[in-house]
């Protein structure tokens, strides 16, 4: 019996611990193969996810040491590079589909590992059954993936705790700096944290308050309506009672007339053109209407790519799903995304589970209702209870002068055996 190959694909927005999952499924597939080298060969990485399938651009990975794999598991950002290529339907993209076979027989691919968020699971779900009707039977497991927390049927999803340890340090550290300040400069800070449709992440603000009248007093949701008039009355109540107001604001605000705020056209609203608008929305009709004085951070990339203050608990997840991939392939699992169930909260207890990719595929999951609170400005213990220990632990980086030592890869290219492919 010839061994067959595995194929990892990084895709969509990446996280600070997605190198954790590639390091736990790479380590887990040569410790597999010493014992069972008729059942698992090489594991490639795609450069650039599956674009690197369709260019034939392959990254050996049996080519970096084992000390450089664990060294993985600390990095941030996408180690073999991601992407957001989409393939379509067959009928309009089928040389594409036909030259992942030629590529995949090239290598004998036995195996596909893709990680990524819903619209990853739904490309998993489309690319195995595709390929099947093309002849080529694939054995397909997705690895959730994202920040934004919105991934169906798991009970949190890799890099959100990371983040959600990194927005709410960000507000209680800012939180000290306004308050010392508040007196004779600024009065309002805000936070813009990422979450175009749910608001997972400005939740995750929300655990920096500990006590009432602590950062921050405020919280924007995608789930609750914004009206500005009663925003303005609740900035204006909390800066008369403690003497500032902070604010954490999800991207993806909505009001009556929809989802845009911050992206307007230019010619209604000439700085809400980009990523950012949200904040310096709500920031200049705070402004505008009371006079306070503001400062807007915009956590972006910053969020998602601080390797040096993720959660433990996100760490040990992500790495266990990668370990789980690999077992569960070589138990003859396919279509399947892994999931974490939650068993007890305290101490907090989890295991590893699975779906069918179809049951996530393209789906998003939004706050509950009784995560928020009634006034829709807050969180409640409910969602505190659900947070808190998806941020606990420390895993931290090794340092070296005074930086994170992250490693770099080699990433060396597979010699390519076909014609070239332009996707």
């Amino acid at each position: 019996m010839v061994a067959r190959n595995a194929f990892y694909a990084q895709s969509g927005g990446v996280t600070a611990v997605i190198n954790a999952t590639a390091c736990g499924l790479i380590q887990e597939a040569r410790r597999l193969r010493l014992q069972y080298p008729e059942r698992i060969g090489k594991v490639y990485a795609g450069h650039d996810g599956i674009l690197g399938a369709l260019t034939e651009e392959l990254i050996d990975t049996d080519l970096e040491t084992d000390t450089d794999i664990a060294r993985l598991r600390y990095a941030p950002g996408g180690a073999f590079g991601s992407s957001r290529y989409h393939l379509g339907p067959l009928a309009t993209h089928r040389r594409h589909f036909e030259r992942l076979v030629e590529v995949f027989r090239a290598y004998d691919i036995g195996y596909l590992f893709i990680n990524g968020g819903d619209g990853s699971m739904g490309a998993a779900w489309h690319l195995s059954q595709t390929l099947a009707e093309l002849g080529y039977p694939l054995q397909v497991i997705g690895l959730p993936k994202t920040v934004d927390n919105d991934l169906v049927l798991t009970d949190t999803c890799p890099g959100f705790g990371s983040v959600a340890k990194y927005v709410a340090t960000s507000m209680r550290e800012a939180g000290f700096d306004v308050a010392s300040m508040a007196r004779t400069s600024t009065r309002i800070f805000i936070l813009e944290a990422m979450g175009r449709h749910a608001g997972w992440i400005a939740a995750a603000a929300g655990l920096a308050s500990g006590h009432e009248g602590e950062p921050p007093h405020l919280l924007l949701f995608p789930e609750v309506r914004f009206d500005a008039e009663r925003f303005l009355a609740r900035v204006e109540a909390c800066v008369q009672r403690f003497g500032y107001c902070t604010i954490a604001a999800a991207e993806g605000l909505c009001d009556e007339g929809g989802c845009e705020i911050g992206a307007l056209p230019q010619s209604e609203l000439p700085s809400h053109t980009r990523a950012g608008g949200v904040g310096r929305y709500v920031a200049e009709l705070i402004h505008a209407r009371l006079g306070y004085k503001y400062h807007l951070a915009l956590a972006d990339y910053l969020q998602r790519a601080a390797r040096h203050l993720a959660s433990g608990t996100d760490v040990a997840q992500a790495h266990a799903l990668g370990v789980a991939a690999v077992d569960r392939a070589l138990a003859g699992r396919s279509d399947i995304m892994l999931t974490l169930r939650r068993l007890g909260e305290r101490p907090y207890r989890w295991e590893i589970g699975e779906v069918p990719l179809t049951a996530v595929a393209n789906r998003e999951r939004r706050m509950p209702a009784e995560f928020i609170a009634a006034d829709g400005f807050h969180i409640t213990d409910i969602c505190r209870a659900y947070l808190q220990p998806l941020i606990e632990g420390e895993d931290p980086p090794p340092f070296r002068d005074g930086l994170p030592d992250y490693v770099h890869l080699g990433n060396h290219r597979v010699p390519r055996r076909l014609q070239p492919f332009v996707p």
